[in-house]
């Protein structure tokens, strides 16, 4: 079903961000859900408080059949079928209405993981790369959870380096069954799974995909895992022997197997950072609720300054990853808009559009799961020792946070992804950012002029004009290592992530910024909050852009050629701080009052 209000969105070209100036009314933002989405975000969130955490305690003992009960109780409002299409048993909705769904869902980060699987990729290969028959057959038990699905890729010997898996496929002599040898590991839905998208190589070469029911016979699943986090979540390997699957349970193409591997992990990685954004709206409001009723030298520790600054830290990192969430949504609903109702609205231009934010997806996965970290982080410092005890959340948020940095392909290996995605673009000139480099490093080597800006009078003109420095540091350090490094700049790993982490400060910043004005000028109260993060993160965000900046041009320079890029440095980087000892003090007070994450 087409996006009723994301198709007033551009539809901006993925990674442009970094190269062009945007307008507010020109970006989506949680503010500007319609009435339907906010019903959809209102039903996940009565559904997480009624179903979900009262069952808390047995989702993580593992309790026989609760998860899956669960899950099938989700799948009767529809949650479960709602990127599955109509004609399949599914809802068939955009993907603004997946993403609240996926949001305010995240009160348990087991639940979640669970659920993420089955309607990320555990469904999506086979709604976008399945035949007709595949389909009828499928779709319609996993979009009512009659069906559990799980995704095959991870082995021991090749987690991040995916393509050097050593499951084989041969084919029968009778020509009837793929025959698969092989073990997969930390398959999530493992072990109440019914169907399995499992990845083998056919003859030891041709990477490929299969549809792999539980019944099949060869194949095996191994033990639960006893894992550090999620506890609640199925977790085991699969053991294939001699497994028979029929020819006709191929998925896709034989040898396109990494087509369907890597862009079902885009989607992975954009529901992640959703994903990441309720988990940590959910700790955060723990966060808060215990400093307003724990009681030290007299009074709560929340009118406390150094407790308020953990809270404002958590909402601030907050308000930007959520910020970006919605604005990339806002632009594949937009972009998927343009398809259609019918015609070319296919699963393969759905999946290529999708794919052109391949670069916000990474961005979001990473930045979104380091925020969720720091929030964690900060309640079980809030609660003190009590944090450190099973007998309060705080523990258990910490241990699950932290898989959502290897989830979805590492936080290593995506911040190569953002910085490699966005050069092989523009080597095929498909993204101009190599002029865009031209012209900087023209720019800087004339004589100073970047002075501080002008006190315009337009909210948050200090800000913009930290936006505009962080995109010149950025388009400055890939310049400087373009050019010291060509084509092998790949092969830099450590100038590689940072120059990721410059891209994503700028994606952060930029979104919180668009967000910010475009509330202002709606006249809404909490502009003065999202104002006051934007302030705090700019600060944050320039900071923290200028010390990647400075190792990626050490490492590429020496002597009187790397003191002159120092020198342009500085002056990019000039900026007068904030007062950001009573912006923090604003932002904690604006969420002890509500006693929640304030927007």
């Amino acid at each position: 079903m087409p996006s009723t209000i994301a198709a007033l969105i551009r539809a901006a070209k993925g990674g442009s961000f970094l190269l062009e100036n945007c307008n507010p009314a020109e970006v989506f933002t949680p503010e500007d859900l319609s009435e339907e989405h906010r019903q959809m975000a209102a039903t996940a969130a009565q559904f997480a408080r009624d179903e979900i955490l009262p069952a808390l305690d047995d989702i993580e003992a593992k309790k026989p059949g609760v998860l899956a009960g669960v899950l099938r109780k989700a799948a009767e409002i529809g949650f479960i079928g709602v990127d599955i299409p109509e004609q399949y048993g599914g809802m068939g909705m955009d993907k603004t209405t997946s993403t609240v769904i996926t949001d305010h869902l995240a009160v348990l980060a087991s639940f979640s993981t669970a659920l993420g699987s089955q309607i990320g990729i555990g469904s999506l290969p086979l709604t976008w790369y399945g035949t007709e028959e595949q389909k009828q057959k499928y779709l319609p038990k996993l979009a009512t959870a009659e069906w559990i699905g799980a995704y095959a890729l991870s082995e021991a010997s090749s987690g991040s380096d995916a393509m050097h898996i050593r499951t084989r496929a041969a084919l029968s002599p009778d020509g009837k069954f793929y025959i698969l040898n092989g073990e997969k590991m930390w398959i999530t839905n493992g072990g109440i799974a019914d169907l399995y998208t499992v990845f083998a190589k056919i003859d030891g070469e041709k990477f490929s995909a299969f549809l792999v029911e539980r019944t099949f016979p060869g194949l095996t699943v191994g033990a639960e895992e006893h894992k550090l986090g999620i506890r609640g979540s199925s977790t085991c390997p699969l053991i294939l022997t001699d497994c028979k699957v029929p020819v006709e349970n191929l998925l896709g193409e034989p040898g396109k197997g990494h087509y369907i591997a890597f862009n079902v992990l885009n989607v992975g990685r954009f529901k992640l950072g959703v994903a990441c954004v309720g988990g940590a709206r959910h700790a955060l409001a723990h966060t808060i609720r215990y400093a307003k009723e724990r009681k030290a030298f007299g009074k709560s520790i929340a009118e406390f300054g150094l407790i308020q600054r953990k809270i404002s830290a958590g909402a601030t990192r907050l308000y930007s990853t959520e910020s970006m969430v919605y604005r990339t949504v806002g632009m594949i609903d937009a972009s998927l808009d343009q398809l259609g109702d019918h015609g070319n609205r296919t699963p393969r231009e759905i999946q290529r559009r999708i794919e052109e934010y391949a670069v916000e997806c990474s961005i979001l996965k990473v930045y979104g799961s380091e925020m969720l970290t720091l929030v964690s982080d900060e309640l079980l410092a809030t609660m003190g020792g009590n944090g450190y005890v099973e007998d309060y959340p705080a523990e258990r948020f910490y241990r699950d946070a932290r898989i959502n940095r290897i989830f979805e392909g590492t936080n290593e290996i995506n911040r190569l992804i953002i910085t490699g995605w966005l050069m092989k673009r523009a080597m095929k000139g498909e993204l101009p950012l190599l002029p865009a480099i031209k012209a900087l490093m023209d720019e800087v080597m004339q004589p100073p002029s970047l002075d501080l800006a002008d006190d315009t009078g337009e909210p948050l003109a200090r800000e913009a004009d930290m936006v505009v420095r962080l995109k010149k540091i950025s388009l400055f350090a890939a310049g400087v290592a373009s050019q010291r490094y060509l084509t092998a700049l790949e092969e830099q790993q450590e100038i590689m992530a940072d120059l990721a982490d410059l891209i994503a400060q700028v994606y952060a910043l930029e979104s919180s910024l668009l967000r910010a004005r475009k509330l202002a000028a709606s006249g809404k109260p909490a502009a003065k909050t999202a104002e006051a993060m934007t302030a705090l993160l700019a600060d944050e965000s320039l900071a923290f852009g200028d010390q990647s900046a400075r190792r990626v041009l050490a490492a590429c320079g020496e002597g009187d050629e790397l003191r002159t890029q120092l020198a342009i440095l500085r002056r990019l980087a000039k900026f007068t701080p904030a007062d950001a000892v009573s912006l923090s003090r604003m932002v904690a007070r604006q969420c002890i009052q509500m006693e929640k994450y304030p927007l």
